[in-house]
């Protein structure tokens, strides 16, 4: 049992192989393993994490009853920790509760604050393959040949509070239609991180004016940390540029263009850019 438990504490080991080592030890010998669960509050492994924000809600929810001040001093200490959306939302519950405040696109690390250009066509589904002008580099500044008129770049914030950007409201409901988001984001250091989205249309992102990733496929669901991409960001400021496209049906659930995005680190811990505003969002 030494053996394993040497392993289990062994933060360089693969997550994978730890967490069915500590299946195992709890099938031998339960109660000393359980006892270890505290310890995993800033593991890297997010699967062994989990339990140990599990415990910490567990405590938070017995505390509501008598102490709120202490209550809510277990759910911030899990929110701090906690990766999970599943147990992040459970805590923002908690938090309204409470009547405390949550800043939530903030803590995932959403992106809010964008710039905005179209439409442009996507005709027969073809604009996704189609090169249109912001492809070639960002000019703010600069007018475009859209689908019927003039366009030009507009600035779009969301208060979604998990960070829905929806292209509907500056454009209306259309339908065969391509836009772009722009963002900058500024980081403190170069570094490895990932780009989180969740998107029900069809999607290209480029950082630094190289594409990361894209899906040609529409209104298959959507959720958080649908697509995970990893990157490489520059020391100061870095640009996003995110494609979406919305295609011909007509049906109720094919009304959304929209996406939300996050930068991560690998765990899902929100890294904030530098040049990061005021969120807007309130807590649902």
């Amino acid at each position: 049992l030494d053996a394993l438990r040497n392993f289990l504490k062994d933060r360089d080991q693969s997550p994978a192989a730890r967490r069915l080592t500590f299946e195992l030890m709890l099938s031998i010998e339960r109660e000393a393993t359980e006892r270890m669960i505290p310890s995993f509050i800033d593991d890297p492994s997010n699967e062994l994490r989990r339990d140990a924000v599990t415990q910490i809600i567990a405590q938070g929810k017995r505390q509501m009853a008598g102490s709120m001040e202490a209550a809510a001093q277990s759910y911030r200490q899990a929110l701090d920790a906690a990766r999970d959306v599943d147990q992040i939302q459970e805590i923002a519950k908690a938090f309204k509760e409470m009547d405390l405040e949550i800043d939530l696109p903030r803590h995932f690390g959403f992106l809010t604050d964008w710039k905005v250009v179209g439409p442009f066509h996507n005709l027969e589904r073809a604009g996704f393959a189609e090169k249109f002008a912001p492809e070639d580099g960002i000019d703010l500044k600069a007018t475009y040949e859209g689908k019927e008129a003039e366009v030009k770049w507009q600035s779009l914030s969301t208060m979604d509070p998990y960070g829905k950007v929806d292209l509907n409201k500056p454009y209306g409901k259309l339908k065969e239609v391509t836009a772009y988001a722009y963002h900058q984001f500024d980081s403190g250091m170069a570094r490895e991180a990932e780009l989180r989205l969740g998107c029900k249309n069809a999607w290209k992102i480029w950082l630094n004016g190289k594409l990361v990733f894209g899906r040609d496929e529409y209104h298959r669901g959507q959720r958080i940390d649908q697509y995970k991409m990893p990157i490489e960001l520059l020391k100061g400021p870095n640009t996003i540029l995110v494609k979406l496209c919305q295609n011909e049906q007509k049906q109720d659930w094919t009304v959304q263009w929209e996406f939300q995005l996050r930068v991560c680190d690998a765990t899902g811990a929100a890294i904030l850019a530098t040049n990061r505003g005021v969120s807007k969002a309130t807590q649902e």
